[in-house]
């Protein structure tokens, strides 16, 4: 039992990076209508532009984090939407869709040619050994992880619920003509929106190199778990991509545990293919009518 709640407790933490990806994905639909293929290399990029901030400007850990951010933050928000989204989204769906593969291609193949293929170890921002509630050993490592987590998605929620500017980007991510009648800046408000989901997929970039350490193929790891956790919970709505995240992430501890590490990927496609055939607006998604 006490290996049980360890074991989910660990499955939360990492579940929890999943959902900060995913909410990505979720956001990016709703407000563009579109899938950014190219997520899973936006969580790898952050890692290695601390790392290039450690190693070649000779900045302490901490310090490199606060400049690598912002620029993480503009690299993946705003050049991706006004470079790539905006040129291509004109001319389809497919077209923003296919050049997001190919900016998740050049993002990748860079860090390669730049860093090489092997991967690098990541500090941890949190303190390494186990806390004992009762019987049961909980790492502190893995608790921290689902804190940070849960207050980020906390307040992001609490920025879209009780904010002018949130309420204002849900609006405009559910009719962006009656937005726009309303005097809502609808483009204002998607730009914000992939400026927050570049901010997210740099906290899970953090929260999760220290795990995974930092290599280029995280991307297609990363991205390929919190899209399936995104169609699992449901893909048009926040929520539904919170608790794929983390039902996600403790079904894949547990499987690893339980049956076999070899096929620890089998028990989420599994429910994938059941969500898609069963409920395929997910567990908490919602059949779209999206007004254009």
């Amino acid at each position: 039992m006490q290996d049980a709640v360890s074991l989910v407790v660990a499955g939360l933490s990492t579940g929890a990076i999943y959902a900060l990806i995913a909410v990505g994905f979720a956001l990016v639909w709703q407000t563009a209508q579109t899938v950014n293929f190219a997520q899973g290399e936006f969580v790898m990029v952050p890692a290695f532009l601390v790392l290039a901030a450690v190693r070649y400007a000779h900045l302490p850990f901490w310090l490199a984090i606060i400049v690598s951010v912002p620029l993480a933050t503009f690299l993946l928000g705003w050049f991706f939407k006004k470079v790539i989204v905006d040129p291509t989204l004109r001319h389809g769906v497919l077209s923003t869709v296919i050049a997001s593969i190919g900016f998740g291609i050049i993002l990748r193949e860079s860090v390669k040619t730049f860093y090489g293929a092997e991967a690098y170890p990541f500090p941890s921002l949190a303190t390494h050994g186990s806390l004992a509630i009762g019987n049961i050993m909980l790492s502190t490592s893995d608790l921290s992880v689902l804190l940070v987590a849960i207050v980020a998605i906390a307040g992001l929620q609490l920025f879209l619920s009780r904010s002018r500017t949130g309420q204002a980007m849900q609006a405009a991510a559910q009719n962006p003509v009656v937005a726009h009648i309303l005097g809502i800046p609808v483009q204002r408000m998607v730009l914000y929106t992939f400026l927050i989901n570049a901010g997210l997929a740099t906290l899970a970039s953090i929260l999760i190199s220290p795990i995974y350490l930092a290599k280029f193929t995280n991307g297609e790891t990363l991205g390929l778990a919190a899209f399936t956790a995104a169609i699992i919970g449901g893909f048009n709505q926040v929520r539904g991509a919170i608790a794929g995240g983390l039902l996600l992430g403790v079904v894949d501890n547990l499987s690893a545990t339980y049956i076999s590490t070899q096929y620890r990927g089998v028990a989420p496609l599994l429910i994938l293919i059941l969500v898609i055939l069963f409920r395929p607006q997910g567990l908490l998604g919602r059949v779209e009518e999206r007004t254009a």
